[in-house]
């Protein structure tokens, strides 16, 4: 008979009450059955929110002819599946919500959408981001809510496509804080403005900076380029796409040049209608550089190593001693006197002070806790830093960056 009555619902409904008799009947699979056929009467598909088989709530849940106050129930039943079959239907069903006598569904639907945009695992909330992303339909402050999802894969999806998320929004996201990870997402938004791209760009998060690059509808100041272009000389995951930006200045190309690989520049000249003098003078930077890495030798170090151990282990490497080994330019031990008085390795000393970065090597004189004063002697004596990239005290004695920025140009020269 139940064999017939499911042939038959495929042609025709089935009756209300063939309907309660299935609902009640001892097999799971047959009432999962009937769960899922959209003809039966919604107080049928209430019945069996209460079934105590996953599988059957699930159909339920699935069920767009489920009436909303199953609904309600089932955004918060104890299975994840049930609840993330539910939140794939609301999100589906969501834009023919309207009308006058849609206006009191769509109220109790929305607030299923709040149920399930505060669900406790992460995957039911993901679902919900990942179906509103791209509508209007939604309620604003539903996607504002999963915008600032602690996990990212919650708040990325409508952070990089939500239409209902201003410029005003972005920002206040930013300032309130993103999810780990999520602020990628923000920085791939089409058409991004320029008050967005300097906030993404002062978080110093290389992939959301590297995305922000790559982003070639992105609109950026050419003040904050300027920053990524300081900021990526000692970065080699932002070179790349800082060479593939279309809007790069005659300017920004000379400086970009400076550190890049040589193929880069290669890049740089082929994208860019440059002039044969400007390629001649931005191909010959780059041979300069390469010449002066192979003419470098490293100094003997021996001697230098054990000196500097004895006056660390009897407390006495200190700011003098560091700026009399300055003043005779004794650059072994001042590699080895800055990585025991950093915790570095003496390779990664060495690296920093041949870098030629002035933010660079002034960040690991401040961790060296050495005066901004001999810092600035370093930058000239030691490092060789270009005037122009040379770093100044703040005030005639203070560092100028704070110690958030400092530890991040750092961070890319730990072993």
């Amino acid at each position: 008979m139940l064999k017939k009555l499911f042939k038959r619902r495929r042609v025709a409904e089935i009756s209300y009450e063939d309907s309660k008799e299935l609902a009640r009947d001892m097999s799971p699979k047959v009432r999962a059955e009937l769960a899922s056929n959209t003809s039966i009467r919604p107080e049928v598909l209430y019945y069996l929110t209460d079934d105590q088989s996953p599988e059957v709530r699930r159909n339920v849940a699935r069920n767009e002819n489920t009436p909303v106050q199953a609904n309600t129930i089932l955004a918060k039943d104890e299975d994840t599946e049930v609840r993330s079959e539910l939140a794939r239907k609301i999100c589906k069903i969501l834009p023919d919500l309207s009308g006058e006598d849609a206006d009191s569904v769509r109220e109790q639907t929305i607030e299923i959408l709040e149920v399930l945009a505060s669900d406790q695992l992460p995957s039911v909330r993901a679902i919900l981001s990942e179906s509103l992303k791209d509508t209007m339909n939604a309620p604003k402050h539903v996607i504002m809510q999963l915008a600032q999802d602690v996990e990212e894969i919650v708040a990325s999806p409508v952070l990089e496509y939500s239409p209902l998320l201003s410029e005003a929004d972005l920002l206040e996201i930013i300032a309130s804080g993103v999810a780990a990870g999520a602020l990628p997402a923000i920085a791939r938004r089409p058409n991004i403005g320029e008050d967005v791209s300097d906030a993404v760009a002062a978080s110093l998060e290389i992939p959301a900076v590297a995305a922000l690059l790559a982003n070639s509808s992105a609109r950026v100041r050419e003040d904050t380029l300027d920053q990524i272009i300081s900021q990526a000389e000692t970065v080699e995951q932002l070179h790349e796409p800082m060479v593939m930006r279309v809007d790069l200045s005659i300017r920004a190309m000379r400086r970009i040049a400076g550190f890049v690989a040589s193929s880069l520049v290669e890049k740089l000249v082929e994208r860019n209608d440059l002039s044969p003098d400007l390629e001649k003078e931005l191909k010959k930077s780059v041979k300069g550089r390469i010449e002066e890495v192979e003419n470098f030798s490293e100094p003997q170090e021996d001697e230098s190593i054990v000196r500097a151990e004895k006056l660390w282990a009897s407390g006495k490497l200190d700011e003098k001693t560091m700026a009399e080994a300055v003043a005779e330019k004794e650059l072994g031990f001042i590699h080895n006197g800055l990585a025991l008085m950093t915790g570095m390795d003496v390779a990664a000393v060495r690296r920093i002070l041949s870098s030629r970065n002035g933010k660079v090597v002034t960040s690991l004189c401040w961790r060296a806790k050495l005066s901004m004063r001999l810092a600035i002697r370093i930058q000239t004596d030691v490092a060789h830093v270009p005037n122009k990239n040379l770093v100044n005290a703040k005030d005639g004695v203070e560092y100028p960056f704070d110690e958030k920025e400092m530890d991040w140009q750092l961070s890319f020269y730990a072993d």
